[in-house]
């Protein structure tokens, strides 16, 4: 067993972290969107580590039905295909994680046997770095280890809400695999997940805080502040899955979107004709990558662009940066939140569906995917066409 200052640091960091995560996340009226976005970017991490690289774009954007020619940043048929069998990986190992099936449910519980019967020290984090070594030293699969890490969190109590913290990145190639070594790069990955759900979890309340008062002037029955709650929930956000998660017309939906764009509460991703996406403001797996798609301005003709100025970058600010101000904790009616996160579980496994089919040999639509582009459905065209 380690002993050394090293292990007495990461153990007293990963200790604090998940102690933070628990209180924060705990009761929290966006949990469920909590749960939902980190899962995402653990499978996003899981999958990296496993050899399947994709980032948060990619990931969101199959799930909304973005064919992998389409990927933004895909330059030929090739890479978008790696796009593609990263994200089957992704998802994958989301199944393990929320609804694994029988034999994989078997496998998670002989994993989480395993974490229980190492509890030789009386330390839940430390057992349970020590008995996550052992059950790789002697081969055991790493997705049902992860999946059963989740439910031992609960089970030991140091964490109420299964928030997928596996501690992903300690299993990277260039990791020392010794036990004295590897055990506390264990623990600090585990506190890395952790700090960053807790900030993901002050993003995600100041994002929907923020968009929800934006929109509490309109009528009682309006669907726009549920349209909010579906893009708390998920990444990106297409007109179909608001028309389906809230029973109304594609046409319908795209208003509600295009409004909230006006409003400044929605951006819309680039490049985009068909099977337009949009994400909540500062919520977006790719801000910086996330704009307006270009379109012709009417009444102007073809030619060269006009001469824009560059903007000059002002300096940054000298001295202390004020705080944040503490989140205003407004009396919403939740109960929108429960049915988009329902509606994004659904979308899941319709990707999961649709990838299963692309792998097979051919993708059909799936029922309601009327705004999506005809053009995606050929996977053997290139990016470039």
């Amino acid at each position: 067993m380690p002993a050394d200052a090293a292990l007495l640091r990461a153990l007293a960091r990963a200790a604090a972290a998940l102690a933070r995560l628990d209180q924060a996340s705990a009761r929290h009226p966006l949990l469920p969107a909590l749960l939902h976005r980190t899962r995402l970017d653990a499978v996003r991490r899981q999958a990296a580590v496993d050899g399947s690289l994709i980032d948060p774009w990619h990931l969101a954007a199959l799930l909304e039905g973005l064919r992998p020619r389409r990927m933004m940043g895909a330059r030929n048929l090739a890479e978008a295909g790696g796009v593609f069998e990263a994200g089957r990986a992704a998802l994958a190992l989301h199944r393990w994680l929320t609804a694994p099936d029988p034999a994989e449910a078997a496998q998670v519980q002989a994993a989480q046997a395993a974490l229980d019967a190492g509890a030789a020290t009386g330390v839940a984090l430390l057992d349970a770095a020590t008995a996550t070594w052992h059950w790789l030293e002697a081969g055991g699969a790493r997705a049902p280890l992860r999946a059963a890490l989740v439910r031992h969190w609960g089970t030991t109590g140091l964490l109420r809400a299964p928030l997928p913290l596996t501690g992903a990145s300690a299993l990277r190639a260039e990791v020392d695999w010794r036990f004295e070594t590897w055990v506390p790069v264990f623990l600090q990955a585990l506190a890395d997940e952790a700090e960053d759900a807790l900030a993901r979890l002050a993003d995600l309340e100041r994002g929907w805080s923020a968009a929800r008062q934006a929109t509490a002037g309109h009528r009682r029955h309006s669907r726009t502040p549920a349209a909010v709650d579906l893009l708390a929930a998920l990444p990106l956000l297409s007109a179909t899955s608001l028309a389906r998660a809230l029973g109304i017309a594609v046409k319908s939906a795209l208003a509600i979107l295009d409004r909230l764009v006006q409003d400044g509460v929605v951006v819309e991703v680039t490049g985009r004709a068909a099977r337009r996406l949009f994400g909540l403001r500062n919520l977006a797996p790719l801000a910086a990558a996330v704009a307006p798609p270009r379109r012709p301005e009417p009444g102007r003709g073809r030619g060269r662009p006009r001469l824009v100025p560059r903007e000059i970058e002002s300096a940054p600010p000298t001295g202390l940066i004020a705080p944040r101000p503490p989140v205003a904790r407004t009396a919403f009616d939740y109960s929108d939140l429960e049915a988009a996160l329902r509606e994004a579980e659904a979308a899941m496994r319709r990707t999961r569906q649709s990838l299963d089919q692309l792998a097979g040999g051919g993708w059909k639509p799936q029922h309601g995917d009327s705004d999506a582009d005809p053009s995606d459905e050929d996977p053997t065209r290139t990016a470039n066409e």
